[in-house]
């Protein structure tokens, strides 16, 4: 009776340690990511693409210590919106991290870039969706930005 508990206990155990190693922080955005994201519809126009040595320099990530992106798709507005979606790809966590602090800094100078020459793109960058995954950076700013979110869960 006993070794019938104990295996009882043991793979009810490890059917919960199953269970929690679905989502894991080390997880990675991948360029599916983005795809899912210019077709969920959050944003109102259609973006163009920018390369990654042109990111590199708009996210101005020399100044954060990075020397490169390991690999980039940046889609931007054309002028007409502030609405953008980077995915960026660092060569490690620690400058993912700082390569987010960019991102977060970039945000903020749009918001003040814009706040009297477009105060309707406004909303748009407070509520951009900045998120770190492993070395990969995910950056949305979106008209619909609940759309975005729910076309990446």
């Amino acid at each position: 009776m006993k070794k019938f508990i104990n295996l009882t206990l043991v793979l009810a155990l490890a059917l919960v340690l199953t269970a929690c190693g679905s989502k894991t922080e080390a997880e990675v955005w991948d360029t599916g990511d983005v795809q899912a994201l210019l077709d969920s519809g959050a944003f109102s126009e259609e973006l163009e693409e920018l390369d990654k040595d042109t990111a590199f320099i708009l996210y101005r990530l020399a100044d954060y210590g990075l020397d490169r992106l390991s690999g980039a798709v940046v889609f931007r507005s054309a002028g007409a919106t502030c609405e953008e979606l980077a995915y960026l790809v660092l060569d490690s966590e620690d400058s993912a991290k700082a390569a987010k602090g960019a991102l977060e800094d970039y945000v903020q100078s749009q918001i003040d870039e814009n706040v009297d020459y477009r105060p309707a793109e406004i909303p748009k960058l407070e509520n951009a969706y900045i998120d770190q995954r492993g070395e990969t950076l995910l950056l949305v700013v979106a008209s619909d930005i609940d759309a975005a979110k729910k076309a990446v869960e």
